[in-house]
């Protein structure tokens, strides 16, 4: 199985300050490049990883280590997974937010408007709402409230107005390649160009609505600090301002935390060459105080 290593590898694991005989969660297992990384400098300690992603949970069982558990449960659940493992405290967390580059890349699981694929844009496809059940049963209103709040795209209501007339008429795209080109159609100024494609905030806007990815962080965040023993860190990676901001609120607002990136830590210039995805991506690093 080829290995994905992921943005800030490095500096993530560094950060977590892992104890060889800690309990670390790993609460977005992807691909497993952090888990493995995890994995290697524990000698006694023990790794819960998860992931809603059925991909994930196939991906998780070529991992044969004792020290490793998977949990294929969104991060949200987070507490209730340590509960049916036993387990009250942990000595770290780490997040890498955001849709897996193997995600993205898949064109069946419709995150992207690059081909012709269902749109669905869920993390976990055996349950809740696709895109398209929301494109075509949200209203009006609430189509725009998504795409201005989740993805801070100035024409939401032009864009909502637009939808909810093709539906009308039974003209609705069926495939996320139909519909970005109908949403660049609406956006695109002919003589300009965009460093974005024209649809790629409602996709970021869609996709955070479907797995109401937000709100789950918020609530998972939550989680960890509670059960953070004294001196453990939470690590996390976003990819976009609206988690980020999430993140960074948390661990200032937070009074059992310390903070420990004062500033966001950014991949250099040679990460960036080898991983363009690594561009956007911002760490973030909080220790749980002693008492």
């Amino acid at each position: 199985m080829e290995q994905h290593i992921p943005v800030l590898y490095e500096p993530a694991l560094n950060y977590l300050a892992i104890r060889p005989d800690g309990i670390y969660v790993d609460a977005t297992f992807g691909a497993g490049g952090h888990s493995r990384g995890i994995l290697e400098r524990l000698q006694g300690g023990r790794l819960i990883a998860l992931d809603a992603d059925p991909q994930a949970q196939a991906r998780a069982e070529a991992i044969s280590d004792s020290a490793f558990t998977f949990v294929p449960s969104n991060f949200r659940e987070l507490g209730t997974a340590l509960d049916r493992l036993g387990i009250d405290q942990v000595d770290g967390v780490l997040y890498d937010l955001g849709v897996s580059s193997m995600q993205f890349d898949d064109p069946a699981r419709g995150f992207s408007f690059r081909e012709a694929a269902p749109l669905d844009m869920r993390m976990d496809t055996r349950s809740g709402q696709s895109a398209y059940d929301i494109l075509m049963n949200a209203s009006e209103s609430e189509l725009a409230d998504i795409f201005f709040q989740y993805g801070q795209e100035h024409a939401a209501r032009k864009i909502a107005r637009v939808i909810v007339q093709r539906r009308t008429s039974g003209s609705f795209p069926k495939s996320t390649l139909e519909f970005g080109q109908m949403v660049s159609g609406l956006l695109h100024k002919k003589g300009k160009r965009e460093r974005l494609h024209p649809a790629t905030r409602v996709f970021q806007a869609l996709r955070i609505a479907v797995n109401d990815e937000l709100d789950a962080l918020r609530d998972s965040l939550d989680t960890a600090v509670d059960r953070l023993r004294g001196a453990g860190r939470i690590v996390g990676i976003s990819f976009h301002s609206l988690e980020d901001r999430i993140v960074k609120h948390k661990f200032r607002e937070d009074d059992r935390l310390e903070v420990l990136t004062r500033k966001p830590l950014v991949a250099d210039e040679s990460e960036v060459a080898r991983n363009p995805r690594a561009r956007s991506a911002k760490l973030r690093a909080a220790q749980r105080k002693v008492s």
